[in-house]
């Protein structure tokens, strides 16, 4: 007779209990790290928990590139984003299913993906900030459980296993990590840094959170009984397994100084229901358990927690409906064709003075210029996978325009030192980059930052900031090199490819056209090529706010929301949140809301949109809610809708948007949620309602007012 941790006819609970149940108590002590090893006398082989999928398998060999998690929030598209995690999790399967039959079950090959990152882009200098999907709570959510749900599935099984990270209050500054203690208000705690979190553990019911390396209000996050215990199992319910960021249960002794040893720091851990151990200080479990700190109970406890995902995963089934899944689905042409519509719906046009798109036809002589044109760093942010090609920015261009046209290009300087060649002189590259361009009917100006610059402390560096930017202007001789090119008096249209919001004065003042690429993935350069010679219209939004200026942000240190993101900024935007141009106009009218609702409903807002013009479109609807009466409103306004629609030239569609009740919440110095008002304005239109949207775009949204009884 089988084991009962075989019989596929139990629950998974059951069968994981079960098997645990079998294990010596070092057994069990040693599955709490992520490099788990075998336990071959119960038949478990050895698993590796690290696995990485922000925008496609990552560190794992080839995979499908997709644009960085900022670029696609920039979609506004949660049906989209759940696909490009449905071909994420069809690629993990592929490639675990090969690997496992050839035994490998090295780091980055298991099911258990620690991705999404929906932490808040609270401060565009925070040089992870590129993972996220932008600096509103609504917006993150809702993306969030769509890219939970495709990489979990429906099925029987559980496709891949997802993971919300960084829980919580995480966001910088990198260099601090380690060792910052991140001060929230309750009010700031609920209405801003948790929903997202909230929303992946009830809605998507995510299979694991991971905790950040910092601590929030003084506790270590992966030692926190109000973040793991009081609110994650207990309040929310949470029924998955908690990870620790890598090596941030080592911080409790050496950097946050909460405990004293290894063993101590491993019980604290262990104790608030931290089950898996990224790093080696569960290694000290064992020595925990013998000075008393930790019982047999809690280990096993966790030690169920973890097989139970991996029985949700199949993985002591005999057979899954994944295991067919043939490694030939890997980087195939249905998923390439399906990234580059991602990346194209992922740029955002932030000014267009009637230059774009470019006549293929008329333009003999085209000049790239630029450090970040022929980059392929550029198209892959961090967290990537190894794509089987890569088309730059140039090369996008090089195959884009007719074959009797010139493709001059310059490096035209450095991305950040002032010289491209060490023995050369300052500025080695920029009589090149005027010649070419005086030779040339259009100047496609390629700058910004790259993965390598801002990023995660260890894995990028500017030599400043452990990965976070000290500025918001482009590199001295970038600007120099903008500056140059824009004097010469040609029309001239800016690529800015980076993972955040930079403060590009000079270029909005001086540049035609602008076009932020973000890192647009493995076929970025056929999709910015796609878009400049007008085979599809622009049509992402921005999913944080482009500043004027650092100096006018509050301290990077101060996790207060006062004068942060769009709902609390206190000056006017360089381009807001919610901004995107295109080539067309949308034309909205006939907005239907209901006259008044109960204070515990949903409800739901129609409007037609209209395409007047000569291209075929996606337009993004927003809709926007301001709370009229309540003190403990946002300043401003707040995001609680959103649709992507596709219409052709001349075409109209009536839209329906449903409003979740949550909308009419405000959150109050006790962090308690609740109606406060009776008295809301809506704003529905392709941007938001400030000054600076509608004098950008030209049109100011529709706006109707809403009584809550």
């Amino acid at each position: 007779m089988k084991p009962k941790y075989l019989d596929e006819s139990l629950p998974v609970k059951e069968r994981a209990k079960d098997l645990v149940a079998r294990m010596t108590l070092e057994e069990k002590a040693s599955q709490l790290r992520y490099d788990a090893p075998a336990i071959e006398r119960l038949g478990v082989p050895a698993y590796n928990w690290w696995n990485e999928a922000l925008h496609g398998v990552a560190r794992a060999g080839t995979a499908t590139v997709f644009p960085q998690a900022i670029g696609m929030a920039a979609m506004f598209d949660d049906e989209g984003l759940k696909e490009v995690a449905e071909i994420i999790s069809t690629e993990g399967r592929a490639k675990y299913n090969m690997q496992s039959k050839k035994g490998d079950r090295d780091i980055y090959k298991g099911l258990t993906f620690w991705s999404p990152n929906v932490n808040i882009f609270r401060d565009p200098r925070w040089g992870r900030g590129h993972e996220t999907y932008g600096e509103d709570p609504y917006l993150t959510s809702r993306l969030g459980v769509k890219f939970v749900e495709g990489l979990q599935g429906d099925g029987k099984v559980m496709k891949s296993a997802a993971c919300a990270k960084h829980y919580a209050v995480h966001s910088g500054p990198e260099g601090l990590r380690h060792e910052f203690n991140a001060v929230s208000s309750d009010k700031d705690l609920w209405e801003t840094y948790l929903p997202a979190f909230e929303a992946l553990v009830k809605e998507a019911k995510v299979e694991s959170v991971m905790g950040a390396y910092n601590r929030t209000n003084g506790e270590p996050c992966c030692g926190s009984k109000l973040l793991l215990h009081d609110i994650l199992r207990e309040k929310w319910g949470f029924d998955g397994h908690v990870v620790s960021d890598c090596w941030a249960i080592r911080d409790f002794h050496t950097n946050h100084k909460v405990t004293a040893t290894a063993p101590e720091s491993a019980a604290l851990a262990m104790k608030w229901g931290c089950d898996v151990n990224c790093g080696n200080t569960y290694l000290h479990m064992l020595q925990a358990y013998e000075e008393g700190l930790v019982t047999e109970e809690q280990i096993t406890t966790a030690c169920e927690r973890l097989f139970t995902t991996r029985m949700r995963l199949g993985m002591f089934d005999e057979s899954t409906e994944f295991d067919s899944i043939p490694y030939e689905v890997n980087d195939c042409k249905e998923h390439a064709a399906a990234n580059l519509k991602v990346a194209e719906k992922s740029m955002v046009l932030l000014k267009n003075n009637g230059v774009l798109p470019l006549d293929k036809d008329k333009i003999k002589n085209i000049a790239v210029i630029g450090p970040n044109a022929d980059s392929q760093v550029i198209l892959k942010g961090n967290y990537a996978g190894t794509a089987s090609r890569y088309v730059t920015l140039l090369e996008g261009i090089q195959a884009a325009v007719n074959e009797d046209t010139r493709v001059y290009y310059s490096e035209g300087c450095h991305l950040f030192q002032n010289r491209v060649e060490d023995l050369g002189q300052p500025n080695d590259r920029i009589a090149e980059a005027v010649a070419v361009a005086e030779r040339s009917d259009v100047v496609i100006l390629c700058l910004g930052l790259d993965a390598t610059i801002e990023g995660e402390q260890g894995d990028a560096g500017n030599a400043y900031a452990a990965g976070d930017k000290v500025t918001l202007d482009l590199s001295k001789e970038q600007e120099g090199l903008l500056e140059t090119i824009t004097a010469l008096g040609k029309p001239t249209v800016l690529l800015l490819s980076t993972g955040s919001a930079m403060s590009i004065n000079y270029a909005d003042e001086h540049c035609d056209a602008i076009i932020q690429t973000w890192y647009p993935g493995a076929l970025g350069g056929v999709a910015a090529a796609n878009i400049l010679f007008g085979e599809v219209s622009p049509s992402g939004k921005l999913p944080v706010t482009f500043y004027r200026s650092v100096e006018e942000l509050p301290e990077f240190t101060d996790y207060s929301m006062k004068n942060r993101t769009y709902r609390y900024m206190e000056n006017e935007a360089l381009y807001p949140f919610g901004y995107g141009l295109s080539y067309s106009k949308a034309v909205y009218s006939d907005l239907k809301v209901p006259a008044s609702v109960g204070k515990n409903d949903d409800f739901t807002v129609t409007v037609t949109v209209s395409n007047t013009g000569k291209y075929d479109i996606d337009e993004v609807v927003e809709v926007y809610i301001k709370d009229n009466e309540s003190k403990f409103a946002v300043r401003n306004h707040s995001l609680c809708a959103f649709k992507r629609v596709s219409l052709k030239a001349g075409e109209s569609k009536t839209v329906e948007l449903p409003v979740r009740n949550m909308a009419l919440t405000v959150v109050d110095d006790h962090g308690e949620r609740y109606v406060d008002s009776s008295k809301f304005t809506l704003y529905v239109g392709g941007s938001q309602p400030d000054a600076r949207s509608v004098a950008l775009t030209g049109a100011a949204p529709l706006k109707a007012e809403l009584a809550v009884k």
